[in-house]
């Protein structure tokens, strides 16, 4: 959804703008509620919290610290940015007041009090906030977007114009400027202004959802329903998919006459927060992101795609209990609820709540049976939880319901494959694979997979070991695929050869049970057993499943047999790489 919703070319335009100082990457989501007494207890737990990104219990710990040392000022703006993150807005606004007393250029406080102005209708005082938070180049951005929208409610036309012009100074922001300066254009009733300045944006970002939308809801109000069709056809047909521009295409072809994109510009304004959050959502800005998300809701409570957006960055942060809330709120009445369900129920899985999530998707199949995401996610829930005959009714449920397959479902032919190959059901295996390879037909998991498959049962030799061999070529630092490569040239009993690739799958994976294994075997087939003793030792502290771990103690034991005599091996056969 993400990389639909704003599109690359906006979010390329800020990811040089923007060091976000994020906090250390979560490693699970932790439970922290618990009572402490002291004023220091409650400042580390708040700390160690927010480095955790759970800005919930951070929040909480952190204003209990506050309470306890009222006039400490890094206290007041942790307190601040945190309550901000949580999306308690009426805590962040009283916040953003002490934090402005001492530290008047502090660029966020400015912007949540001008947008409470805003809310308030006291525009000229929200421009004062705004003209404040306009130091830095995010902060350039939002200051003239905000304040736009601010004269826009006035209508105040040449004022509008002339504070979307602040952002000429900065090539990057030409994006930002041509669809806010649309919708900007439309919501004043100026035609010919909005009808060329779509037409630009278009022409920049067709392949944005938010573009899209606009533009086409525009040519449709404007009675060009032919121009509003190609516009949401042409974005439906690539392999983007939006229940959003299906309900307008929808609406469109029932003769159903639209609303404004932009009803209001407080509206405007949360679209202008949405705009930044989807364009910083990647991993290194996904901190701001989140608050400018927060600052959309706070400006449009109804604004769902902006609650897709946060439920996203829940997800992506490893929050997955505030993602299936998240998720789980969107109301039934929006075309994105079907979505949310689905991701809810992934999110459930994430949380080891496995069977609730499968139960969750069975039960929005049976009311949706032809929804393809839905029979795509619950295949791939079974799947990585080995329950393979239940992956495939899924996997196959989905393919009926595609009606042309296309390049782009490579991925579902390949995982079906996988399903029938871990099924024992190779005569169904095997075409699926080479389905996957003819539509795409340098896919490097598909090759490995295929090609070791070959290898392990004798066929094709010649041809799979080239695939396995182009795999690596095409993915050189995959350390299972090189593994694949090195296990493949043992099997046809090439050790030397087998050595190198499996040492190099070693330092690229050093802490997978199986690799080091194979590596252990490939010495002791060339003579150096006494590095083959210690690659089996490591694969054993790997922790490897019950299985091969009886077979790496006996070799640990006994060694290996003379070729002549069957060799042991642990899992043999090496899961490809994700793809």
């Amino acid at each position: 959804m993400k990389q639909g919703i704003f599109g690359s070319a906006f979010a390329a335009t800020l990811a040089f703008l923007l060091t976000s100082a994020s906090p250390a990457s979560a490693a699970a989501q932790t439970d922290l509620e618990f009572e402490l007494n002291s004023p220091s207890g409650n400042y580390l737990v708040g700390v160690f919290a927010s480095k955790l990104r759970d800005t919930d219990i951070a929040a909480k710990y952190l204003g209990r610290a506050l309470s306890d040392d009222p006039d400490n000022r890094n206290l007041v703006e942790r307190a601040f940015i945190l309550s901000l993150s949580s999306g308690y807005i009426d805590r962040a606004e009283a916040l953003a007041e002490r934090v402005v007393r001492y530290n008047k250029r502090h660029r966020m406080s400015h912007i949540v009090l001008g947008m409470r102005e805003a809310r308030k209708k006291r525009f000229e005082s929200a421009r004062k906030h705004f003209k404040q938070a306009g130091y830095t180049p995010v902060g350039e951005l939002t200051s003239a977007l905000l304040a736009a929208w601010s004269y826009a409610a006035q209508g105040k036309v040449t004022e509008t114009f002339k504070a979307l012009d602040a952002l000429d100074k900065n090539d990057a922001f030409g994006n930002f400027k041509l669809f806010h300066g649309a919708l900007i254009a439309d919501f004043l009733g100026q035609p010919s202004r909005a009808d060329q300045t779509y037409k630009q944006a278009y022409e920049q970002a067709g392949t944005t959802l938010r573009v899209v939308q606009s533009y086409g809801n525009y040519l449709h109000r404007a009675g060009r329903t032919d121009e509003a069709s190609k516009v949401f056809k042409k974005y439906l047909n690539s392999s983007r998919r939006s229940p959003l521009v299906q309900v307008a295409l929808d609406k469109l072809n029932n003769k159903e006459s639209p609303g404004k994109f932009i009803a209001s510009a407080a509206e405007g304004m949360a679209e202008s927060m949405f705009s930044i959050a989807s364009a910083l959502s990647d991993e290194q800005n996904i901190d701001v992101s989140l608050i400018y998300v927060q600052l959309a809701l706070s400006m449009r409570s109804d604004f769902d795609v902006a609650r897709v957006l946060l439920g996203e960055i829940y997800e992506d942060t490893k929050r997955h209990a505030k993602a299936v809330e998240t998720f789980q709120s969107v109301p039934a009445t929006s075309p994105l609820k079907d979505n949310a369900e689905i991701q809810a129920a992934v999110n459930l899985d994430h949380l080891e709540r496995t069977d609730e999530a499968i139960k969750a998707l069975n039960a929005f199949i049976a009311r949706n049976p032809k929804h393809f995401d839905a029979n795509v996610t619950l295949g791939n829930i079974q799947r990585s939880h080995e329950k393979w005959e239940d992956a495939i009714v899924s996997y196959s449920r989905a393919i009926e319901v595609v009606p042309e397959i296309k390049e782009n479902h490579w991925i579902l032919m390949y995982f079906r494959g996988i399903a029938y190959e871990r099924a024992k059901k190779w005569d169904l295996a095997e075409p699926d694979f080479l389905k996957a390879l003819e539509l795409k037909p340098d896919q490097p998991a598909v090759l490995n997979y295929l090609g070791y498959s070959w290898i392990e049962k004798g066929l094709n030799l010649k041809k799979a070991i080239g695939m396995v061999a182009k795999a690596v070529e095409l993915r050189p630092n995959d350390g299972y695929i090189v593994d694949s490569l090195g296990w493949a040239h043992y099997q046809l009993g090439e050790f030397e050869d087998a050595v190198k690739h499996l040492e190099r799958a070693v330092e690229l994976r050093p802490e997978d049970p199986v690799i080091n294994d194979h590596l252990g075997d490939a010495y002791w087939r060339v003579g150096r057993k006494l590095e083959a003793k210690f690659q089996w030792r490591h694969a054993k502290d790997n922790k490897p499943i019950e299985k091969d771990l009886k077979i790496i103690e006996e070799k640990l034991l006994k060694g290996m047999p003379d070729l002549e005599e069957p060799a042991p091996s642990a899992n043999g056969s090496q899961p490809p790489s994700k793809s």
